[in-house]
């Protein structure tokens, strides 16, 4: 099945998504799906409410060879290092704009992995910053959260304009 981004400002990426009970076929084939969209973009992650399903996955590739991808279900930050990492982040929901965001420079997360098994990984420079945007899109918050009004502002009147 081929799914498309929802666009900024889709109810979708406001609302947090709901936890996964298991992991099913069904989750596993929207895991699939998401690979696909991340891959056609190219991206270095992608969470299933940036395709309008409101669950609680995320899919994560940073490597430099590809092919590497995490995937995560109720993924939830257990450690933060205090040394920030500064990321020019962008959203396919959101085209044509982006902005430096700081977020600490490793995680430790928790999810359920695609066996159906609680896993913990450490995640570092990149793969971290991924795996923070991820988990703020399934909270239902975007990258540009992290900014103050003004720049916030500035880059929605800028993707606007964009859009029309």
């Amino acid at each position: 099945m081929t799914r498309t981004v929802v666009r900024w400002p889709h109810k979708a990426l406001r609302t947090p998504a709901a936890d996964v009970s298991e992991i099913t076929d069904d989750v596993r084939a929207i895991w699939d799906d998401m690979i696909a969209v991340m891959e056609a973009m190219p991206g270095v992650g992608l969470a299933a409410v940036q395709l309008g399903i409101p669950l609680r996955l995320a899919v994560v590739d940073a490597s430099t060879k590809r092919g590497q991808v995490v995937r995560m279900a109720n993924p939830e930050i257990l450690h933060a290092s205090v040394e920030l990492r500064d990321h020019d982040e962008a959203s396919p929901c959101l085209p044509g704009v982006s902005a430096i965001i700081k977020r600490p420079r490793a995680v430790t997360v928790r999810y359920l992995n695609a066996d159906g098994v609680w896993d913990q990984k450490d995640f570092v420079s990149l793969w971290a910053t991924s795996v923070q945007h991820q988990i703020d899109h399934l909270a239902g918050r975007m990258y540009f959260d992290h900014l103050g009004r003004v720049k916030r502002d500035m880059l929605l009147k800028r993707a606007a304009k964009l859009a029309r």
